[in-house]
């Protein structure tokens, strides 16, 4: 049984976590972070839910079932990968397409959606283990 205070700052902490994934996530394609750092922040925070308050309620939290992540994850950076392969080049290359006015110039990439599936896998794996370990 954990803490009044211990639950209080997990409940504090999940959100900042998550937010800080975010970031993390999306600068991963151009500077140092990514995918695979974001996906272990993002596990964590649901690790410290787990901590806090117990498996269910992590479980609840998360919407998703951990194993449908990974599914979900291998399935988005292997598709990012042959994106390009359809474009007729190598696979894996990186692919950028403008999105939104053309004064904004907000270029979206297979990079990012490849750092988004590594991400979905990390937080699959890590949480499936988790919660597999934690139940009673």
């Amino acid at each position: 049984m954990s803490s009044l205070i211990f639950r209080a700052a997990a409940r504090v902490l999940m959100p900042l976590l998550l937010v800080f994934a975010m970031f993390l996530l999306l600068r991963g394609h151009n500077e140092p972070g990514g995918g695979f750092v974001a996906g272990l922040v993002v596990a964590v925070a649901f690790v410290l839910r787990v901590l806090a308050e117990g498996t269910p309620a992590a479980e609840a939290a998360l919407l998703v079932h951990p194993r449908r992540l990974l599914a979900a994850g291998l399935l988005l950076a292997l598709g990012s990968g042959l994106v390009p392969v359809a474009l007729g080049r190598a696979f894996l290359t990186a692919c950028w397409t403008e999105i939104g006015p053309p004064e904004w110039r907000l270029l979206v990439g297979t990079p990012l959606t490849f750092d988004v599936g590594v991400c979905f896998v990390v937080i699959g794996v890590v949480l499936t283990m988790t919660f597999d370990l934690s139940k009673d």
